[in-house]
């Protein structure tokens, strides 16, 4: 019988893999992974390995969830080991629980290997602190992404005082989220940032209020995948950014 191993990838810079995560690349006979893993991190996976693509970008799969738990059931029946691997943790909006559930039914082996949130390292990489004495002293993750053009959210819990607010998938419903949140009572001039292509070398940070960011993040051009950060610790940004992606050199 083979083995399934639920491998969370990090926000995108390999460096932040755990080393049970490398391990298990390199030992893997098969990887099936998501479009939010990055290429540096599928650089680790065994030149032997077959590689199995999953997508799972926004409104576009390239295997339905109920696929891809038939596909690692009939891997592991085979036999093989099999990486699972998913960008950021795989237990935090990755769907991870459900996949395993599959697998269980089945009485298929499986090990979970936890990886580096979306939400803490973008937010580490953009000088962002989730919380903060002065600032935000709880932090909550939810998904933006919408339904029949609303994000069906618990919005009073969203703007509570002294508290972060991370939106996994957000940057399409974000002008209905702003203006949700406004209309729940969140002040106008409530800080916000988006980051696109956290960790890695495209990373672009843009800041601003819940009533300017919609349209600061067109004049940006910033595309999926994206985090948004809502909270008074947005305001360490400009004093706290530490990473610097490298510039691009133009031959003459």
């Amino acid at each position: 019988m083979g083995r399934v191993y639920l491998v969370g990838a990090g926000p995108g810079d390999p460096e932040l893999l755990t080393l049970r995560a490398v391990r298990l690349l390199q030992q893997a006979q098969v990887v099936v992974y998501d479009h939010l893993v990055s290429s540096a991190v599928l650089e680790f996976v065994s030149p032997n390995a077959q590689r199995i693509y999953a997508g799972k970008r926004r409104n576009e799969h390239t295997l339905r969830q109920e696929e891809i738990n038939t596909l690692l059931i009939s891997l592991a029946n085979q036999g093989k080991q099999v990486v699972r691997l998913k960008g950021g943790d795989p237990f935090i909006f990755g769907r991870g629980g459900e996949e395993l559930q599959a697998l269980a039914a089945q009485g298929i082996d499986f090990e979970v290997v936890p990886g580096v949130t979306a939400a803490s390292g973008v937010a580490s990489y953009a000088g962002i602190p989730l919380t903060h004495r002065d600032y935000a002293q709880s932090c909550i993750f939810v998904t933006g992404h919408l339904k029949n053009g609303t994000a069906d959210l618990d919005w009073p819990s969203l703007v509570r005082l002294n508290q972060t607010v991370v939106i996994y998938m957000g940057l399409g419903g974000l002008p209905e989220i702003c203006r949700q949140m406004m209309a729940h009572g969140a002040a106008a001039n409530l800080p916000i940032a988006v980051v696109q292509d956290g960790s890695i070398a495209s990373q672009k940070v843009v800041t601003g209020t819940l009533i300017d960011m919609p349209e600061r993040v067109v004049r940006a051009g910033l595309k999926s995948p994206c985090l948004t950060i809502i909270g008074n610790v947005v305001k360490l940004h400009d004093e706290l950014a530490w990473f610097k992606p490298p510039v691009a050199l133009t031959r003459v």
